[in-house]
């Protein structure tokens, strides 16, 4: 996958591949020993253990401490606390990834006034603005992930017929440009697929929204969710019902890797590379520190992953082997399917 995107406000992307540290840099960062804490909307989600990951390595191979890693459980007033106390820590910089626009922009930009540097992942709260609010924002490629999915997602719809989304009801830039560039690419190859929507505010209404969106609209031939957890709440609660529809997603996180090979209902996934991200965030930051120019917008592509590439997808992703369950699960499959043709 391509870059397609733009950055918060309009910014071409910087591939974090083209961020590196020179031998001279990499030396003064590892002889100033800088401290680094991270917020994050949760820690306990495979996206967010990944960045985690990428982070933690990445700066301790440069001598940066993680001293902190805050989980803001979703919670606005939690981020925007955490983002006040830190401000008046001895902490050089904080990587955060903002939950809400509005409401914790201002807590964002204190942070930078006290002194401390601010690198943002995914999203840029309303009114803050590169180089003077914040060093950098670093994302996966969220426009074209949505694109991806639209795509895959295609191959199940039916000419005429109507594809779902379940949209985040919080206002958030990552899952806005994956669902706008979803209806885009619809717009323009699927002009037949009617779309319709309904959104949830917190992953427990995942699932009854994608029960509610199948009720409302008979001949819903599929699913698009705009990340892998909410998707996998509305797997199981459609399967409760007797329902079995095409799904298409955002991260490869452990449970879509394994409903993807089990061949069910999840058809294909725009995956992110966590790791990697949190990897890039952590040298902007360094070079921040250092005061060196750092881009407004670093952006990674993701890679689509389909049901016979989930292997082979998720060491790439995870920089891990696949779980034993996932391989176990991919080659019944593939014994199953050639029993059927054997017949």
């Amino acid at each position: 996958m391509t870059i397609a995107g733009l950055g918060p406000h309009g910014e071409r992307a910087v591939p974090a591949d083209q961020l590196q540290l020179t031998e001279t840099n990499a030396a003064e960062v590892r002889a100033r020993r800088f401290s680094v804490a991270v917020i994050l909307h949760t820690t306990t989600s495979d996206w967010s253990k990944q960045e985690l990951a990428g982070i933690a390595a990445t700066l301790g191979l440069y001598s940066a401490a993680l001293v902190e890693v805050v989980d803001c459980n979703f919670d606005v007033n939690l981020q925007v606390a955490a983002l006040e106390r830190l401000a008046r820590e001895p902490v050089d910089a904080v990587i955060s990834i903002p939950i809400g626009n509005a409401r914790v922009a201002e807590a964002h930009r204190a942070l930078t006034q006290s002194g401390r540097k601010l690198v943002l992942l995914d999203n840029a709260p309303t009114g803050l603005l590169p180089g003077t609010d914040y060093a950098s924002v670093v994302s996966t490629d969220n426009f074209g992930l949505g694109q991806s999915c639209a795509a895959m997602l295609s191959a199940h719809i039916p000419q005429g017929g109507a594809a779902g989304i379940l949209g985040y009801g919080i206002d958030f830039f990552a899952t806005h440009e994956r669902e706008i560039a979803f209806r885009k690419w619809m717009g323009t190859n699927r002009p037949d697929v009617t779309l319709v929507r309904e959104r949830f505010a917190d992953l427990d209404g995942a699932g009854p929204a994608a029960l509610t969106m199948v009720e409302k609209t008979p001949g819903l031939s599929g699913i698009f969710a705009v990340w892998d957890v909410p998707a996998m709440k509305a797997v199981r609660v459609l399967a409760q019902h007797g329902i079995d529809l095409p799904i298409t997603t955002v991260d490869l996180g452990n449970d879509v890797a394994l409903d993807m090979a089990r061949h069910g209902m999840i058809k294909g996934v725009g995956a992110q590379l966590p790791h990697d991200q949190g990897s890039a965030a952590a040298r902007v930051t360094l070079a921040a520190l250092l005061g060196l120019p750092v881009p407004p917008w670093v952006a990674l592509a993701g890679r689509e992953v389909t049901p016979s590439d989930v292997i082979e997808a998720y060491q790439v992703i995870w920089h891990l082997p696949a779980p034993k369950a996932i391989i176990d699960s991919v080659r019944a499959a593939t014994a199953a399917q050639d029993a059927v043709g054997e017949d």
